[in-house]
């Protein structure tokens, strides 16, 4: 994105774990200090496009200084959410965010949630999950929650059966039926889609699918429901920052009627509305 600062995972991930410090080389907190501009921490899609949207054309007039920052990894924005380099961030959900906060000893919490990327089964070999055949490898994102929620949505169009009762930490050892003998390939998320040519399919995150060119509403041969679904991404901060009026600003433009707009035009049913 034009409008946003890249970063990319490998430059990031050797700060990723020194929450104590402060990153990019910043010596003042951009969270402690109200009266400058709200640095927010996104991934480059869907995210960092709705957020440049708001700052293009709404932000002004409700008098929010915004500045994005594109993450493509899943631990930055929240390591530097935390260490108070960034004042908030916006890519996650909630069973991510919990498993996050619990692993990590971060304290992030939601602020208001956005949208819903519906997580989808992709193939270049197959048009139809019916067509996998006996002994295919599909891979799967390798963080716990994302796993369990790759798990859940094969299990949920009767490709296997999960033990009654399982979470958001389903690993495929949690599978108690799988009539086609598949294989599973664990990678981290972000890569799920390059593996689409060297496994038979491929469960992607909705954001990475986009970035992939991939529809999740025209092209996944399985897709999550958005019923009930726990899923939605939010704007999150630091524990103690929910009140800052420049997060209550952007909280009340990212769910406006002009976003929901940008939304359903831009994504055409693949990035839902969550409000």
């Amino acid at each position: 994105m034009r409008n946003a600062t890249k970063f990319t995972t490998a430059v990031l991930a050797a700060g990723a774990l020194t929450l104590g410090l402060t990153a990019c080389g910043s010596d003042k907190d951009s969270a402690s200090d109200t009266s400058g501009p709200l640095i927010v921490a996104a991934s480059p899609v869907p995210h960092a496009e709705i957020l440049n949207y708001v700052k293009d054309n709404l932000a002004k007039d409700a008098g929010l200084d915004l500045e994005v920052k594109e993450f493509t990894d899943y631990v930055t924005p929240n390591t530097a959410t935390e260490d108070g380099s960034v004042g908030a961030n916006y890519f996650q959900n909630q069973p991510y965010l919990d498993d996050f906060n619990k692993k990590n000893g971060t304290h992030i919490v939601p602020v208001v949630t956005v949208h819903l990327e519906p997580l989808g089964l992709y193939s270049s070999k197959v048009k139809s999950a019916d067509d996998l055949k006996s002994g295919a490898t599909i891979a799967v994102p390798n963080d716990s929650v994302n796993e369990a929620r790759a798990l859940k949505l094969l299990a949920a169009n009767g490709i296997i059966t999960l033990k009654d009762g399982v979470g958001n930490e389903a690993t495929p050892s949690d599978i108690t039926k799988n009539p086609e003998d598949l294989k599973f390939k664990e990678l981290e998320a972000a890569q799920t889609p390059r593996s689409l040519e060297d496994v038979d399919a491929a469960v992607i995150n909705g954001n990475y699918a986009i970035e992939a060119d991939l529809s999740p509403a025209k092209d996944a041969l399985v897709l999550e429901s958005a019923t009930d679904n726990p899923y939605g991404n939010f704007l999150a901060v630091k524990e103690g920052n929910e009140d800052d009026p420049r997060v209550q600003k952007l909280a009340k433009l990212l769910t406006s009627p002009e976003v929901k707009k940008f939304i359903e035009d831009k994504y055409e049913g693949s990035v839902i509305a969550s409000f």
